[in-house]
């Protein structure tokens, strides 16, 4: 028997603009600032600069964001990606997404990468004074390795860095446009109307957890990559593109949404000390290692389900039902549109820069004698500072600047 609180909802209604995923996507960005300058002081993680005294405690802190924070930036960007296909058709897209996406990627490959490729030379070896600008052309010595793809670019000293998201983004992307192409568009369309049908059973857009967890458990987690593999990566992708495309997923993830925060809280606890106990928890093949990834891999799809259904209960409560619900007054309103709006365009620059100017003020902060949690709170404000201030000043105010970090004229 159909569930009687199922909300019904016209498979074809007209999708309504989700100010959440625009927040959670500058939430992630700005978080990132946190945590990258969280590693500088972590024990396990090599990142390019680090403190003399490190703690075991970001690795454990950290562990509460990476489960669901990058996979939440590829689901809002599958949303994306299908609202952008069906305005533009395959080929708009694939255009717009080598505009928005490939531009910024060669950009800061050839500008703002090898940075803290040369500051973690600099910090690991106090007698290396080699100048940036003969350091730069070494970044580029490469070779090619196919089975790494899509990271089929190697080197020494060459990396994609933070950019390891905008390069598989753009690959998802084309894969589904290709994919839209091939596939007849009545098939689809029945899938579609099939997934969409069983989603509103009990529990079933939970079901999407077992593919997620088979990936994590089996071919394990990348601690290059925020700690999943980037197949992972891709069905979060193709979740969102797929749950994007039909506003009774939307339904189901709203009535789910409880109870599957709570489940993904519990899979995370659980997943915790096999994570502590394995020698390596992201790739050894015992059975405590396997398990944990895959109880790992099953929380993070549902703190995706919970987070996101809970934000929309929240904004179908406030949303006002008609004109005469408006406040009288205005003016606030058109300021937080103003500061939404400026926020939301500078998602992705915000992203390109923060990495390395977080490694620049980490580089000049370590060596400071002063307690830990003195050098973290600089490099976090000055770090946010500075990628605010870079974006404003160097970043929107030229059309060439803007087209350079993806952003529209």
């Amino acid at each position: 028997m159909a569930d009687a609180r199922v909300e019904p909802v016209a498979p074809t209604a007209r999708p309504e603009r989700r100010p959440e995923l625009d927040a959670l996507r500058l939430l992630v960005v700005l978080g990132l600032v946190f945590f990258h300058s969280a590693l500088v002081f972590d024990t396990e993680d090599d990142f390019y600069v680090k403190n003399a005294e490190t703690s075991d405690v970001p690795t454990i802190v950290g562990g509460l964001g990476v489960v669901w924070a990058m996979p939440m930036l590829f689901l809002v960007a599958g949303f994306g990606a299908w609202h952008s296909l069906r305005r533009r058709g395959p080929a708009g897209f694939v255009v717009e997404r080598l505009r928005r996406l490939g531009v910024p990627l060669l950009f800061a490959l050839v500008t703002l990468l090898p940075v803290p490729q040369w500051l973690r030379r600099r910090a690991a070896d106090p007698g290396y004074h080699e100048s940036y600008w003969r350091y730069w052309p070494r970044f580029f010595d490469v070779h090619l390795e196919p089975a790494k793809f899509p990271f089929v670019v190697q080197g020494d000293d060459f990396e994609t860095g933070h950019l390891w998201f905008v390069l598989l983004l753009l690959v998802f992307s084309l894969a589904v446009a290709l994919l839209v192409l091939r596939l007849p568009r009545g098939l689809a369309r029945r899938t579609l109307d099939r997934l969409a049908v069983a989603a509103q059973r009990r529990g079933a857009i939970l079901l999407p957890t077992v593919p997620v967890a088979l990936i994590s458990a089996l071919v394990g987690l990348e601690k290059n990559y925020a700690a999943w593999h980037r197949w992972a990566y891709l069905l979060f992708f193709l979740y969102g593109f797929v749950v994007a495309a039909d506003e009774r997923f939307r339904t189901a993830m709203r009535r789910e949404a409880g109870w599957a925060a709570g489940l993904g809280l519990v899979l995370y606890l659980a997943a915790l000390p096999g994570f502590l106990a394995a020698d390596d928890p992201f790739t050894d093949r015992t059975a405590l290692a396997i398990g944990a990834r895959a109880l790992y891999g099953a929380a993070g799809w549902c703190w995706l389900v919970g987070i996101l259904g809970l934000l929309d209960r929240r904004g179908r409560r406030r949303a006002p039902a008609g004109p005469s619900e408006l406040p009288a007054d205005e003016e606030p309103d058109r300021r937080s549109r103003r500061v939404y709006g400026y926020l939301a365009a500078a998602v992705l620059p915000l992203y390109v820069l923060h990495q390395p100017i977080v490694v620049a003020v980490a580089y000049g902060v370590v060596g400071w004698h002063a307690p830990v949690a003195v050098k973290y709170v600089v490099i976090v404000a000055a770090s946010l500072a500075l990628t605010v201030a870079a974006y404003d000043l160097l970043v929107r105010r030229t059309r060439v600047t803007r087209f350079l970090f993806g952003m529209r004229p």
